[in-house]
């Protein structure tokens, strides 16, 4: 039946053949296209609805930096499988697993070269997860001292007492000691005090006290103290102590108070705080000063007559 066709007629056959078995291949190829393509967009679409939703959920219950690094991540984690999936479909001989295993070792080289950035992105995951201090706490890590701002993946912000802005390697907040003046609400202050040996020790302790409670921040409860530490050169010391908010402001600016308070009250009350007194004995070198004096003299009177018998 063939052999009775042509052969233009069969080659025109074959091309139309071809032709539609190109079309429904470009058909079926760019049918899974798009498919994958509108599962990316719903997987990005996915995750920036879980994160609208988590985030809030997570700052409710933990803190904002923990709400928006977590959502964040999980958004990732989504937006990730999503491009998965697409592959999947977009070529059906992808195997994600063959893709897994590569991963593994492509991962360790990843590792090492970016080793600093992958433990600050865990270290600051730790961080939000113990929650050693939060946002508006203020904290010293390795003598950078300031308010906490916010905790990134990869840092922690807190802004100095001077108005700067500090970014601190969350990998290196995380292995170092951390000091968090807020942690426990009030804060004590020590104002250390040299009282006249002659002076009535415990008069002067009452006179401070008195003068501690009139200062607009002292707390009340505990209530402040005076203890006498020691005795210098030429005072006996001893440490006021008085607790206040835990703010480094307030701080400063109660101490400022207090200072003014304790010094006006000594000097009504007539209790002095001597400054340091120094010894020094100037006897041999006044002693040799004279020598050098008299022999100078002596030998003036004998130019004096060697000259009058010229």
């Amino acid at each position: 039946m063939l052999a009775e066709i042509p052969a233009a007629a069969r080659t025109v056959f074959a091309a139309e053949a071809g032709a539609d078995s190109f079309a429904d291949s470009l058909y079926d190829s760019a049918s899974r296209y798009l498919f994958a393509l509108g599962i990316v967009v719903g997987a990005w679409v996915m995750a920036r609805v879980s994160q609208r939703i988590l985030r809030p959920r997570l700052t409710e219950r933990r803190t904002e930096s923990f709400g928006r690094v977590v959502s964040k991540l999980v958004s990732y984690g989504i937006v990730a499988a999503g491009v998965l999936v697409a592959a999947v479909v977009a070529f059906p001989g992808f195997n994600p697993v063959d893709v897994l295993a590569g991963l593994g070792i492509f991962s360790i080289a990843i590792g090492f070269a970016f080793q600093d950035i992958l433990s600050n992105l865990l270290a600051g995951v730790l961080l939000l997860i113990r929650e050693p201090f939060q946002s508006g706490d203020e904290i010293e890590v390795n003598g950078q001292r300031g308010i906490v701002e916010r905790i990134t993946i990869r840092e922690t912000q807190i802004k100095t007492y001077d108005g700067e802005k500090v970014l601190i390697p969350n990998a290196e907040v995380y292995q170092n000691v951390i000091r968090v003046q807020t942690a426990y609400g009030p804060k004590r202050t020590t104002l250390s005090v040299g009282l006249d040996d002659w002076e009535d020790l415990d008069r002067a302790a009452d006179v401070m006290l008195d003068a501690l409670e009139t200062v607009d921040g002292v707390a009340a409860e505990p209530a402040p103290q005076a203890y006498f530490t020691h005795f210098a050169d030429s005072t006996t010391n001893l440490d006021l102590r008085y607790w206040t908010e835990p703010q480094q402001a307030e701080v400063r600016s109660v101490q400022d108070r207090a200072v003014r308070a304790v010094g006006k009250a000594l000097k009504d009350a007539g209790i002095s705080m001597p400054s340091p007194i120094r010894e020094v004995d100037v006897r041999q070198s006044v002693e040799d000063l004279a020598s050098d004096v008299d022999a100078s003299d002596s030998n003036g009177q004998n130019g004096e007559l060697e000259t009058a018998r010229s």
